[in-house]
């Protein structure tokens, strides 16, 4: 819907972007919150991922052509976040009946934000280290010739699209 309104129509790849965006923000609050939180929280990520994809893409131009940061990274970031809004007891009695989320007045937002800021260390200094083996093994990016020719031509012998 956010595409139509921009774009003036919507696409195949937005509507695909969207419904992968919705199942990944309510993946980590699977079991925890009642379905109209689960409809608000896939909406939130319809409209946050177009934005990451979209605008934060371009702010920081930035390489990710299958838009995998601003589906996966930024949807399942937002629905552990939202996790720590919505949870509620109703669903999953655990806390010994104390509230679990914000709404609730629990305590899981503070503890969904502290393992979000452990968990994007750990994926930093785990990417970092394993983009410098790759970089001294074979190297992370090909020549400009290469990617001028094309990688299908480069490194299979094939072309993988014949334009006439």
């Amino acid at each position: 819907m956010i595409e139509w309104v921009n774009r003036g129509k919507p696409s195949l790849l937005g509507t695909s972007s969207g419904v992968v965006a919705g199942l990944v923000c309510i993946t980590p609050a699977a079991g925890f919150v009642q379905p109209m939180a689960a409809l608000i929280m896939g909406a939130s990520a319809g409209i946050v991922c177009f934005l990451a994809c979209s605008v934060l893409k371009a702010t920081f131009k930035y390489d990710d052509s299958l838009d995998a940061f601003g589906i996966h990274g930024v949807g399942g970031t937002l629905g552990a976040l939202l996790t720590g809004v919505f949870a509620t007891r109703a669903c999953l009695n655990m806390n010994n009946g104390k509230p679990l989320g914000l709404l609730e007045g629990g305590p899981l937002l503070t503890a969904q934000v502290g393992a979000i800021l452990i968990t994007i260390v750990f994926a930093a200094i785990g990417s970092a280290i394993l983009l410098k083996i790759v970089d001294v093994t074979i190297g992370l990016r090909v020549s400009n010739n290469e990617e001028r020719q094309g990688l299908d031509v480069q490194q299979h012998g094939e072309e993988g699209y014949i334009f006439l």
